[in-house]
């Protein structure tokens, strides 16, 4: 092309650089060093060569010593035995054996058919509930219609537990992969900056979580006997583990976004000691790698636990908009009583579990991103090696192109927006609900005026 050109007399073209993603640029970052490292050696004056890092490769760590750096496992493994108990998440631990993953999910294993015994025995005690709870909703008619909320509201929260194997055991091969994401990283992590996660008090937090799991359930199912005097007690024992279960959800949220928050920690403070050291090209290239493993856990988080947190957010959203419209319903009705006063409180409940999960997931993603992005672009360029200066355009690069997102698998970003989001849909709803309730009230009123005359 270039002879054609200067034999018309025109310019040859210029050379088209191409886009490069971050991996791309890394293994051309990588070969281009070991071209140059290869070239020095072959000279007779080697000099130092600690500039010309070059990636290393992948290596199968021992299990033993992945179970005895493994923290995150060991401070939260009580809540994990509880799901287990429960039957909401069998995943199991693998015996300590090379090439086989540390934690790992069998629909043939001991978890999973425990699971399914527990889940046909709570399934039993749901259809009884859910059949006197339907006739009762269905023959009595004469009953207030705050009344007739509660019905809707627990009968719905029965389908919760229908929907478990598909939600839940479903994405136990997912979940087994993110917790063996856990504990490799851990190992990795320890090896590249010499130093251990640490999670502070993240043990007697997981225990205390848990307890308060089933105190609240135990707490709230309790109360709604008191209250509502068609609720037997019997009736409990269908609704301790749905509502624990949902407590737990939210425990297990929080605490993974807590561990994510920790690791995003200690590995700034880490960042921030090498660059202070001389030449720190090269513990940079694996810190990106580091930090890329932490973003991908996150979008792994959100894909193991979709079908479970879109279950939780559709039933939270279902039962906010009828507590809430029954309550103002009756209030318009009859005036205000402790009736609705309880219907203000599972709202309250609700939505307090909502800004748990999506506040959260954004101190999470802030920790990771926002903030280790910040601390990259406050790095002076001009106090460093040409080296280095590569490796944090790089960094930066990779957290652009890997932004550290929880995703419930394509159906929603999990962060502060999904809240503002839902009350304005909330507030959509009863707007025309209460539109439709007035209509109906002043309908009624101009029927008895024209009665009356």
């Amino acid at each position: 092309m270039a002879f054609w050109a200067a034999a018309i007399g025109r310019t040859s073209p210029s050379k088209v650089v191409p886009v490069l993603n971050p991996n791309q640029k890394q293994f051309l970052q990588d070969e281009i060093r070991y071209r140059e490292k290869m070239n020095i050696l072959a000279r007779t004056d080697a000099g130092n060569l600690t500039d010309y890092y070059v990636r290393k490769q992948e290596t199968i760590d021992d299990p033993e010593l992945l179970d005895k750096h493994d923290s995150f496992y060991h401070t939260t493994k009580s809540l994990l035995v509880l799901f287990q108990i429960m039957g909401v998440m069998p995943i199991h631990r693998s015996p300590p054996k090379t090439n086989l993953p540390r934690t790992g999910y069998s629909w043939t294993s001991k978890q999973v058919m425990w699971a399914c015994v527990v889940f046909a025995v709570q399934t039993t005690l749901v259809v009884l509930v859910l059949r006197e709870r339907v006739n009762k909703f269905v023959t009595n008619s004469d009953k207030r219609f705050d009344e007739a909320i509660y019905n809707v509201i627990f009968i719905s929260l029965l389908f919760t537990n229908f929907l478990l194997p598909v939600a839940s055991w479903r994405h136990g091969p997912q979940v087994a992969i993110f917790k063996n994401m856990w504990t490799n990283y851990q190992l990795k992590f320890l090896k590249v900056t010499g130093t251990p996660i640490v999670f502070p008090n993240l043990y007697p937090l997981t225990w205390g979580l848990c307890i308060f799991s089933w105190v609240l359930s135990i707490v709230i199912n309790l109360s709604q006997y008191f209250l509502q005097p068609d609720f037997e007690l019997w009736y409990t024992l269908a609704y301790y583990p749905i509502i624990a279960m949902l407590n737990c959800f939210c425990s297990l949220w929080y605490i993974n976004c807590n561990a994510f928050g920790t690791a995003s920690r200690a590995l700034s403070d880490s960042l921030q000691t090498t660059l202070k050291g001389d030449k720190p090209a090269q513990k940079l290239t694996e810190y990106r790698h580091l930090w890329v493993d932490l973003s991908h856990m996150m979008q792994q988080l959100g894909r193991a636990y979709s079908n479970m947190y879109g279950m939780y957010c559709l039933v939270v959203f279902f039962t906010t908009i009828v507590a809430t419209y029954g309550s103002f319903s009756e209030i318009i009705d009859h005036g205000a009583t402790y009736k609705e006063v309880g219907l203000f409180v599972i709202v309250l409940y609700c939505m307090t579990l909502l800004y748990i999960i999506c506040n959260e997931a954004h101190y999470a993603s802030q920790s990771v991103g926002l903030d280790f992005q910040t601390k990259l672009l406050n790095v002076n360029l001009t106090a460093v090696d040409s080296a280095t200066q590569k490796e944090v355009e790089m960094f930066l690069v990779a957290i652009a192109k890997n932004p550290p997102i929880m995703n419930l698998d394509g159906y929603a970003n999990i962060n502060r927006e999904l809240i503002t989001s839902n009350i304005s849909f909330m507030a959509t709803y009863l707007v025309v609900l209460l539109q439709f309730k007035i209509t109906e009230q002043r309908a009624v009123r101009s029927q008895q005026t024209l009665t009356a005359l």
